[in-house]
């Protein structure tokens, strides 16, 4: 499950009342409750000013921004952007400038329009209470629009908060609308602010504003983002559709506010969830139904159709069923009857059992959480795709066909979606009410294509074909850096797969001689086809003394790999190597095959294997990332791998287990000084530069890291010694972006070259920022990286930065070829996903210095 999917789930504490989706019925009027979740998430938030773009007024649009109270916000809406939050102002070397100066400039459009015009009035800023309160937002907009004549005909409310350009006659307006079921309802509308035009808040309403455009487009909010129901893609063979629908955000960008947006799918899946638990039923009987039922759904996220929202399954209510009641204000409601006033929603099948969704936030005024979220599963559609749908070759290429767009049909899908705003007259008056108009084309800009780094390998270096990225076929018949000698290695297979071991056998020793890596004949280990068989056999052959472990599989059944992984790894460490025998089967592809198994077997036991030239000396590399393991008590992995040599070719690895909810630095320190320690042992010295590319940073969570996780590795630094005081860097890596670059190349729209740096327009001016696309793509649009340096006292010139980053995104030796990420994060993740999926314990320290989890 993503963080963006937990972060809409729903519950309450334990021993409180349960009740359907929605903010508890027994508030009182002096706290206005805070809108669901998943109907406010990202909802127009405020950005940055939209002010002229002097530095000094970006400072004071974040001090601004920092005076915006909670409540005059909306409630605890977690800010997505990360507004707020000036890092760059500490740094004097990035002030005047940032940007880099190496490489040949390169023409780029971005899925960015420029606001070309915007309100220069006064705005008023109201909170919205409703009591009893409304679950659904567009009954809060409907009983708050009965009232015209006070409110008058420019509104925008989003659900909490209405923003009116005129004031309203006092601070506190009561207003009483009533419900066509007859329910009188109490509307409080209190005044919490007074916005000029230049006020941080605007980019709030600019986006509330947006959204309103998008629903008048009759498109429909799920989570963060607007799709359309109306024009689905159906994929029949597979029981899925597909709505398309768009990522839209308002910020205030390096020298004008723009909106950004890019296309965005839902897969659904087409059937409910009492759909899938009848079926479940039929095929596992009544008896194993329970436990198969609890298996397959706990996780899932689920989408409600009559509200839009997306919730996760957290628990089965076996015990309740629709007729059971709820507490709404004073009265006992059933569910039947819930979904019917509320909704219009009939329930079918009344002895269905409930879903359960527990929320993960607190409650109005820092109360407790409010109730779980109860669900019909004959309201809920499963969404996304199962583990064995994502492993369907057939699914996956049907669903690429839809939803990887090329960087032509990307624009044309942005330029029609805008041209949909021009044409629609409706849009277009409300965007006049409020002054507010956005260009028509895509934003032009001027990269950067950094230029092509040399790769060496052992006593020879070679160039590699820029566009593919890849240097796979250059680095054949070339001896490695350095590789050990493999003198005692074990093959492990069954009786079937006997003559894929002999041949993986015979051709590892034809490709492993070119590359200098020796290896002498090994013992060959019958197993049975079954477990506890091939562990019994692991733990009768493997010894002290062995290098090396290859199995062969003949299915990719995960208990199996887990049990090999977990004894290899905690009880008796030995790097470990699993193939599968289908991989072996296909003789034409053997030699292909057996020359990257061999590449892996060579960088566990410690090989190196080629490199980039890296000028800066005594300097340490960290990559940090984290993993959320579900199986072991929901804790979370935190993985660091740091560099030991002047090359980047050895690699130190640690990885730390804890409970949900505790800050990842708090074990990652003692990983940190231990890596600072093997540095020391591998050198003789402490390195004088010291830069952390710190992954796994989900959407708001900036703050944190630059309040408490710098200073955490502060601290760990300075434990090494009071007067050791290295120069340090730390760089937020960022994948998941929606922002997207397009290059003119032979007179059509194509992806950028790797290398492509963006440092202008579409950065942040709070920021010392920038994007590389580093790697090649085959299909659909390049996502390039978003790097965000929030600490550097290493006075590093961007241009360094810049092309640093780029070069180590060459040294993942898992892959000949440029990755997305600096190897080190990469390396950081295969570990903590390794730990949270397949070991759940902290691996033997006997490996910290070897890469055995690639």
């Amino acid at each position: 499950m993503t963080g963006r999917a937990r972060a809409r789930s729903r519950g309450r504490a334990r021993g409180q009342e349960t009740g359907p989706p929605g903010p508890p019925p027994q508030q009182t009027t002096s706290a206005a409750p805070p809108p669901s979740e998943g109907e406010l998430v990202g909802r127009g938030r405020q950005r940055a000013a939209p002010g002229p773009v002097a530095s000094e007024d970006v400072l004071q649009i974040s001090a601004g921004f920092h005076q915006v109270k909670l409540g005059e916000r909306g409630g605890r809406r977690r800010d997505f952007h990360d507004v707020g939050i000036n890092t760059r102002q500490a740094m004097e070397h990035v002030k005047a400038s940032k940007t880099g100066t190496s490489g040949s400039t390169i023409q780029l459009r971005a899925n960015f329009f420029r606001i070309v015009s915007r309100p220069q009035w006064v705005l008023y800023q109201y909170h919205v209470d409703f009591q009893p309160p409304m679950e659904s937002r567009r009954l809060r907009s409907a009983l708050l629009f009965q009232h015209d004549e006070t409110l008058g005909s420019a509104r925008s409310f989003d659900g909490a908060i209405l923003f009116l350009p005129h004031r309203l006659h006092s601070k506190e307006t009561m207003l009483y609308s009533e419900t066509r079921h007859g329910e009188k309802v109490q509307i409080k509308i209190t005044l919490t602010n007074e916005l000029p035009p230049t006020s941080p808040v605007c980019l709030q309403f600019y986006n509330i504003i947006f959204r309103r455009i998008l629903r008048i487009l009759n498109m429909q909010q799920i989570g963060r983002n607007y799709y359309s129901p109306n024009d689905p893609l159906s994929i029949p063979q597979h029981r899925l559709t597909i709505w398309p629908g768009f990522t839209t955000t308002i910020l205030q960008y390096e020298t004008s506010i723009m909106l950004s947006t890019d296309v965005s799918h839902k897969v659904l899946r087409s059937e409910t969830v009492l759909d899938f638990m009848g079926n479940l039923r039929h095929q596992c009987g009544n008896q194993r139904f329970p436990e198969a039922c609890a298996k397959e759904l706990i996780g899932l996220i689920v989408l409600t159709k009559y509200n839009n929202k997306t919730y996760r399954i957290d628990d089965i209510a076996w015990d309740h069923t629709p007729n059971n009641t709820f507490k709404r204000g004073a009265d006992d409601v059933s569910f039947t009857n819930y979904y019917k006033t509320q909704y219009g929603l009939e329930i079918t099948d009344v002895k269905q059992v409930l879903l359960v969704s527990h929320v993960k936030r607190l409650g109005p005024s820092g109360a407790a959480p409010p109730g779980p979220a109860m669900l019909i599963p004959e309201f809920c559609y499963l969404t996304g795709l199962t583990d064995k749908m994502r492993s369907d070759f057939n699914i996956m290429k049907d669903l690429a066909i839809h939803t990887r767009l090329s960087p032509e049909q990307r624009e044309a899908r942005l330029s029609r979606f805008v041209n949909n705003i021009q044409k629609n007259t409706e849009a277009q008056a409300e965007l006049g009410t409020w002054g507010l108009n956005f260009d028509k084309q895509l934003l032009n800009l001027t990269g950067r294509v950094l230029p092509v780094e040399r790769i060496v390998q052992g006593s020879r270096s070679y160039d590699y074909k820029p566009w593919a990225a890849d240097w796979s076929k250059e680095m054949r018949g070339v001896p490695l850096i350095s590789s050990p000698q493999l003198e005692s290695w074990l093959i492990f297979y069954t009786r079937r797969n006997a003559n894929e071991a002999q041949n993986l056998l015979q051709t590892l020793h034809r490709v492993s001689s070119p590359l200098g890596f020796r290896m002498q004949r090994p013992v060959m280990v019958e197993y049975e086809d079954y477990q506890e068989s091939l562990l019994r056999a692991l733990q009768q052959n493997v010894g002290q003394q062995t290098q090396m472990v290859v199995v062969v599989l003949p299915s990719n059944r995960k208990d199996k790999y887990d049990s090999i992984k977990k004894y290899l790894c905690v009880d008796c460490p030995t790097p470990s190597q699993c193939v599968l025998s289908r991989t072996l089967s296909k003789p034409q592809a053997l030699m292909t095959v057996a020359t990257k198994i061999a590449l892996q077997m060579a960088c566990k036991m410690g090989g190196e294997l080629w490199s980039v030239e890296i000028p800066l000396k005594q300097l340490m590399i960290v990559g940090i990332d984290c993993y959320h393991d579900t199986v072991a008590g929901k804790r979370s992995i935190g993985a660091l791998v740091a560099s030991l040599n002047q090359g980047m070719t050895r690699w130190f690895s640690k990885c730390v287990l804890q409970d949900r909810g505790q800050e990842i630095m708090d074990g990652l320190k003692m990983a940190l000084i231990g890596a600072l320690k093997d540095y020391h042992k591998f050198n003789n010295s402490l390195p004088s530069r010291i830069i952390i590319y710190r992954d796994g940073v989900g959407d708001g969570m900036l703050q944190s890291v630059v309040n408490y996780e710098v200073p955490q590795i502060m601290e760990s630094i300075k434990s090494i010694g009071h007067d050791y005081m290295p120069k340090l860097t730390v760089v937020v890596v960022k994948k998941r972006v929606s922002t997207r670059f397009f290059a003119h190349i032979d007179g059509k729209l194509s992806n950028p070259p790797p290398g492509t740096v963006i440092d202008t327009e579409v950065t942040r001016p709070e920021w010392y920022d920038f994007y590389i696309v580093s790697q090649a793509v085959r299909m659909g649009s390049v996502s390039p990286t978003h790097y965000n340096v929030v600490y550097d006292t290493s006075g590093l010139k961007p241009d360094h930065m810049q092309r640093l980053t780029y070069k180590l995104c060459h040294m993942y030796y898992n892959w000949q070829g440029i990755i997305r990420v600096p190897a080190p994060c990469q390396y950081a993740h295969k570990l903590a996903f390794l730990v949270g999926q397949s070991i759940h314990r902290e691996p033997n320290v006997r490996l910290d210095d070897y890469l055995f989890y690639l």
